[in-house]
């Protein structure tokens, strides 16, 4: 026993001389050994945060924060120098006793057991190396670590090692294992927290309080008596410290669920359109500023959370849907839900295409048209069985009047009005507006009027299509990001928003006030809503099935924001089919607002009428008349019929009165707003028949024609002729 610890000494003096000789000649031969600082770049967690500030998630491939050596408190340096690497300010980059040591210990144990590496070598084998244990991959870390000490610092390799090394759970770098272990930054830890965090970089799940309580607080206890020795702390200092508890429960870095849709949209849209690949964000440490609203973003999932929103099921999947807010003055994506249960990288239906059926109306057939000066929102419109070529569509109700405004028939959403609208306009001047707002498609059928489309549009183009609306008929591009940031604060890449002028003001306007009758009392009356919101329906048929529905919109705006929903099932098929109507996404999308705006009050103001511009005034409707009476008078200049009638509320109502000339009927005056009329001039000695006849001047139509009344003149008496 005697002779073998003899042998042991001679071999480890002999290991130490060699290795000192070896260390030496590497230094002199390969002094100058090349190294690619650019490995030196960690992966750094990516922050995505709102317009004010506020972080909103956390994107990585590593977790972690980029610190500075002078937001490492003191004595949590101390703590790592005095387990890692006590010699570390006198050494450069290689501690050959140490090393001697540990080689002493390989040959005695006849393996690989690898020690004595300091800290500039651990920063060495982790950004250049691999993890193979060999004498070559020892000598590269060797030349590698003097390299280091020639560049850098003490601090700058310091700061380098503790942002580098890896803690256990995801945890790499001091400042995520700060946050991990405690739920503090490291400029904030205690004496004993930053030993703790010393202790495990040996072995993480090992040493880890939440796989094994008592063995982390050895450990930690062990690197608080290291600290003693090396003289940084002191016995009476030591003894408490040893006693605190250590924590239980990580602080894990959760993702919010209500994120996952606008985050998988952002990170798209970043490759796309800032050409930053989504693994540069997770390993860049950017900061992403995007227009998300996060309450109106935790709102959209928390209703599309609950059951009630939608349709029931008739099979066994699931109705789904998606939904899409806009802001109006800037085109941000404020809120988006891409799926009821939506999962990172799942399906997003927010840019799934479906066929939009009559939420296409206003942007395709009707804004056009009176952009194009055909028509005007009291227009006349055929409402008719027509067949165009081949193609006949059919009003839902199976009802015709002949005819209809286009304010009533889209108001209504009455179908063969809409196509027969699109045929006067046509389609390529339809498809041309569209393309304006980056809708586009092969179609070329009368049927895009009810929007029946072979592959569809997304609720993202919808809910931009109506921001068009509401933007005095400008289009832009929505988007998410407004900028991005590198990890020193500089701006690499932030939104270009281009505008497009779809329609004019004017246009945009009469839109605005079509949609809000649709809201107010046709078939977007479903819901309560209590403020100024403007928007349409839309259901489309499934093929094959009659009554039943395979895709359910509502699409619309407010003064603030523009938006869409749709509803129905991934895949349709006579198992699966929609038996409710679009009155169920009309409700949600105005119980989604009503949550929006429930503590602000001030949102609610009324659309504004922008400068210039016409305003849409109130439809006149007819009224019957049948009370018409007549009473023949003598007067100085001579016979005269007064004529009364009960006349509509509306005064702008126009009535023109006639009276029988044979079989026709002749002209006589027209008034305005009025219940009675003098006939002065009228015939002693025949009677004379009368008619009055209620005329809209908005639509250029006469309504019905009132009762006849008669009128005759008695000698020395009044009389009344009805």
């Amino acid at each position: 026993m005697f002779l073998r610890k003899i042998l042991f000494m001679i071999i480890f003096i002999l290991s130490i001389s060699i290795v000192g000789v070896l260390g030496y000649l590497a230094i002199i031969l390969f002094g100058n050994y090349t190294i690619d600082e650019t490995d030196l770049v960690m992966n750094e967690t990516s922050t995505v945060v709102d317009q004010n500030g506020q972080t909103i998630t956390k994107l990585f491939e590593e977790n972690r924060e980029m610190i500075t050596i002078e937001e490492v408190p003191e004595h949590v340096q101390d703590a790592f120098i005095s387990i890692e690497d006590h010699r570390f300010f006198q050494h450069t980059g290689i501690d050959f006793r140490a090393i001697g040591r540990a080689i002493y210990r390989d040959i005695a144990t006849r393996s690989k057991a690898e020690g004595g590496s300091t800290i500039t070598q651990q920063l060495a084998k982790n950004a250049f190396l691999t993890h193979e244990k060999s004498w070559m991959r020892k000598t590269k870390e060797v030349l590698i670590s003097i390299n280091l000490e020639r560049r850098y610092s003490k601090d700058e390799i310091l700061e380098m090692y503790l942002n580098q090394i890896y803690f256990g759970h995801g945890a790499h770098g001091i400042e995520a294992a700060s946050k991990l272990y405690f739920d503090k930054s490291t400029s904030e830890l205690s004496v004993e927290e930053g030993a703790l965090l010393a202790a495990l970089p040996k072995a993480p799940s090992h040493y880890s309080p939440f796989l094994d309580y008592e063995r982390s607080k050895e450990r930690r206890n062990l690197v608080l008596s290291m600290m003693q020795r090396r003289g940084y702390l002191t016995a009476e200092e030591v003894v408490p410290l040893q006693g605190r508890t250590l924590p239980t429960e990580q602080m894990k870095i959760t993702e919010n669920p209500a994120y996952l849709s606008y985050v998988d949209l952002l990170l798209l849209e970043a490759e796309e359109k800032h050409q930053i690949s989504e693994e540069e964000i997770l390993r860049g440490g950017y900061e992403i500023v995007v227009a998300m609203d996060p309450a109106m973003q935790q709102t959209t999932y928390d209703h599309f959370q609950k059951s009630e929103t939608f349709p029931s099921s008739t099979g066994e999947d699931k109705v789904e849907g998606s939904i899409v807010l806009l802001d109006n003055e800037t085109g941000g994506v404020v809120a988006v839900q891409g799926g009821r249960d939506y999962v990172r990288k799942g399906f997003n239906r927010a840019n799934a295409m479906r066929q939009p059926g009559s939420v296409f109306k206003p942007t395709a057939v009707y804004a056009p048209a009176m952009e194009e000066g055909l028509f005007h929102p009291y227009s006349l419109l055929t409402d008719e069985e027509t067949d165009f070529d081949g193609y006949i569509p059919q009003n839902l109700s199976q009802q015709y009047s002949g005819e209809i405004t286009m304010y009533d028939a889209l108001r209504d959403s009455v179908n063969v009005p809409a196509v027969w609208t699109l045929e006067q306009l046509g389609v390529e001047t339809s498809k041309s507006y569209l393309q304006k707002q980056n809708i586009y498609f092969d179609d070329e059928g009368l049927g895009i009027a009810l929007g029946g489309l072979d592959h569809g549009v997304s609720p993202l183009q919808i809910a931009a299509s109506y921001r068009t609306f509401a933007n005095e008929g400008m289009y832009s591009e929505p988007y998410f990001i407004e900028g991005i940031y590198d990890r020193n604060g500089e701006l690499v890449s932030e939104r270009s928003v281009e505008q497009t002028e779809v329609v004019s003001s004017q246009t945009a306007w009469y839109m605005t006030r079509m949609l809000e009758g649709v809201v107010e009392d046709g078939t977007g009356r479903s819901g309560e809503y209590n403020g100024p919101l403007a928007g349409k329906t839309g259901t489309t048929s499934l093929d094959g099935q009659h009554g039943g529905s395979r895709d359910l919109w509502f699409a619309g705006f407010t003064p603030e924001v523009s938006g869409a929903i749709w509803m129905g099932y991934d895949r349709n098929d006579l198992n699966h089919t929609l038996t409710e109507s679009s009155a169920v996404p009309t409700r949600a999308f105005k119980s989604v607002l009503t949550d929006v705006n429930q503590n602000e009050a001030d949102r609610l103001y009324a659309f504004e009428k922008p400068s210039g511009v016409d305003e849409l005034q109130e439809p006149i409707h007819f009224v019957d008349i049948s009370d018409l009476s007549a009473e023949v008078t003598f007067g100085f200049t001579g016979a005269q019929v007064q004529l009364d009638w009960t006349a509509s509320e509306d005064d702008r109502l126009h009535y023109r009165v006639y009276q029988k000339k044979g079989e026709e009927l002749e002209f006589i005056d027209e008034v305005v707003g009025e219940s009675e009329y003098l006939v002065k001039g009228a015939s002693l000695f025949s009677s004379t028949n009368y008619v009055v006849t209620p005329y809209n001047p908005q639509i250029d139509r006469e309504g019905n024609t009132s009762n006849m009344v008669e009128a005759k003149f008695q000698l020395f008496s009044h009389g009344d002729a009805s």
